[in-house]
Parts: C-alpha cells; sequence; structure tokens
C-alpha cells in the first residue's frame, strides 16, 4: 500500500493519545465511585468483564482509519482487460499519389485509417508501419492515439511497392523481434522463419493497391503470419480499372491488383475488403480475437477506507448505547 500525501500520517499520534485519555478517564470513574462507596452512597452498576472495552476500542480503530484515510492510500490491484494490437501497414508507394479515388489512394487510405484509430477502445495498442521498396515502422504500437494519428499524417508516397517488406516489418512490429529475410537467396523468405511465437490478438491492416514491384514473395511472408497467429486484412486502394500516373517523367499504367491482395488474406484467415471505408475497417475491429490479460494498477481506495471507519462508529455507538445507555 501507498500513500498520495504520507504526510497526513502524522495525525496517527493522536492514536496512542486517545489510548491514555480512555485510561485515564477509566480511573477517573473507578475513583469516583471509591469516595462515593466511603460516604455510604452506592455507585451505578459498572460493566464487568472486556465487554465494556469493546465500543471504546471499535471508536480508536475507526479513528486510526479516518487518519489513515486522510493520506490517501492506494493499493496495487491486479485488473483484467482484454488486450490486442493492430498493426496499420500503408503503402506509400509512388502509385499511391494516383487519383482513381478521391482525392487520391493515400489520402482514402488515411482518412479511413483515422476512422478505424478513432473508434478503438484504450486496451487496443495501434501501431503504423510505412512501406514502399523497404519498410519502416514509423509508430510503435501504442495506446496513444494522438501519435499514431500524428504518425498517419506524415506520410506520402515515394519509391516502388514491395509487399513482402510491408508484411515483414509490420511483423517484426508485432512480435517485437525480426522476420530474417534470405539475401543470398533471390531475396526469398527463410523457409521456417524465426520463432515469433503466436499473436493470436494481433492483426496487421494492409493499406495497399496490391501492385508488388519488388521481392521478395509476399505469400511467403504471408505464410509466415499465418504460423504466428496473425491475420492479415488487406484494404484494396483504388479501382481495378486504374489510372495512369506520371512519374519522373513517364508515364505508368497503375490498377488495383485485388488477386493479390485476396491472397495474402485467404493465407492468413483474414479476410479482403474492396473499400478503404469506416465500416470495412470495423469489421476488422469485430474480427480480432482480443487476449485477456492482467495488470497490475495503482488505485485510491480512501472512499472504502473511510466508509469502513463510519460503519466501525456505527456500531461503537450501537453497542455504547444498547449494553450501558450512553453513546460513549
Amino acid at each position: 500500500m501507498s500513500f498520495v500525501w504520507p504526510w497526513m500520517l502524522l495525525g496517527l499520534v493522536a492514536v496512542p493519545l486517545a489510548v491514555l485519555w480512555y485510561r485515564r478517564l477509566l480511573r477517573a470513574r473507578a475513583e469516583r465511585r471509591a469516595r462515593l462507596a466511603a460516604i455510604g452512597l452506592v455507585a451505578p452498576a459498572s460493566a464487568s468483564g472486556r465487554r465494556r472495552h469493546i465500543p471504546p476500542v471499535l471508536l480508536l480503530v475507526a479513528l486510526a482509519l479516518m487518519l489513515v484515510a486522510l493520506a490517501r492510500p492506494e493499493a496495487v490491484v491486479p485488473q483484467p482487460r482484454q488486450e490486442g494490437t493492430v498493426i496499420l501497414a500503408f503503402d506509400v508507394s509512388s502509385s499511391m499519389a494516383a487519383t482513381d479515388i478521391t482525392p487520391s489512394r493515400i489520402e482514402a487510405a488515411k482518412v479511413a485509417a483515422r476512422a478505424f484509430v478513432d473508434r478503438q477502445p484504450p486496451t487496443v495498442r495501434v501501431g503504423v508501419v510505412a512501406f514502399s521498396g523497404s519498410g519502416l515502422v514509423t509508430q510503435e504500437a501504442t495506446a496513444d492515439r494522438a501519435v499514431v494519428l500524428a504518425a498517419i499524417d506524415r506520410l506520402a508516397p515515394h519509391g516502388g511497392t514491395a509487399l513482402a517488406r510491408g508484411l515483414q516489418t509490420s511483423l517484426s512490429a508485432v512480435a517485437g523481434k525480426p522476420v530474417l529475410v534470405d539475401e543470398g537467396g533471390a531475396g526469398s523468405i527463410e523457409p521456417q522463419g524465426p520463432d515469433l511465437g503466436y499473436h493470436g490478438s494481433a492483426a496487421i491492416i494492409l493499406l495497399s493497391d496490391g501492385e508488388n514491384t519488388d521481392d521478395p514473395d509476399p505469400i511467403e511472408v504471408a505464410e509466415i503470419a499465418s504460423s504466428a497467429g496473425v491475420r492479415v486484412y488487406p484494404i484494396g486502394i483504388g479501382s481495378p480499372d486504374g489510372t495512369v500516373l506520371e512519374i519522373d517523367g513517364f508515364q505508368v499504367a497503375t490498377a488495383l491488383d485485388e488477386p493479390m491482395l485476396r491472397d495474402i488474406a485467404t493465407r492468413t484467415d483474414g479476410r479482403y475488403f474492396p473499400a478503404a471505408d469506416e465500416r470495412a475497417l470495423a469489421a476488422v475491429y469485430d474480427s480480432i480475437e482480443l487476449e485477456w490479460t492482467v495488470e497490475a494498477e495503482h488505485i485510491e481506495i480512501t472512499a472504502l477506507v473511510a466508509a469502513a471507519a463510519a460503519v466501525l462508529v456505527l456500531l461503537g455507538v450501537a453497542l455504547s448505547v444498547t449494553w450501558f445507555g450512553r453513546a460513549v
């Protein structure tokens, strides 16, 4: 137990003073009875045995509890809670600047992601990964929604697209350890992958147009995600008909590659959504299997201590009135 105002415990010096006062009161009553007996008067009958001390003891304990309550005590209490981790993996390749959806693919992804973040309970941690030719964790998973939204706002399109790198970096963010890539074998993912453990309460939301232009094969990384219990929910950004985008003076055709995104979802027991809207992302949250955990929390118990003191005061007064006909 700890205290917010520990200096208030100095008031406990009143407890031994109250004990001394009570003993002095008992001696004074005994002396009065003795003087009355000496002149032939009969003193009022006194309670015998230990029962006469019960009400004062209850009041004394109540006094101590009231003084402790003034110090605002806190207790460490294990609290059950449901937790989950969601990684928002943003495709920030140059093709995400296309305007086949309004106002652009990247802006549509941001709008949908912001809506998703805003509706999450505090027990769900959200992280942000940005990937183009490589992947980068721009925000570790956290319950601080403000920093997550700030990380989303900073995203801007550039470079090529390596879906595998995005999945690889997202898995690393979930597991807290790197997902290895065999650079010596045409950039393929290691067949067994690292021992990532099981993360059934984690999910990756892949916001991408699905156009993969770089090794390794994203399906192989999806298999590793599946073995770690991490579901991937691809959100298709763009239109199947596509558009033409000018990059560095060249005109490049770009279109939504739904078959690739559907395959990733199938391999991880996730679900593909063809549009980046709030309803689609809400369905993602409903699919996440939150995990029950126990976390120790400091909880102020001033009210409980004060309530216990009040109960003891009432009990002490009630017993004193019942047994001796007086409140104290």
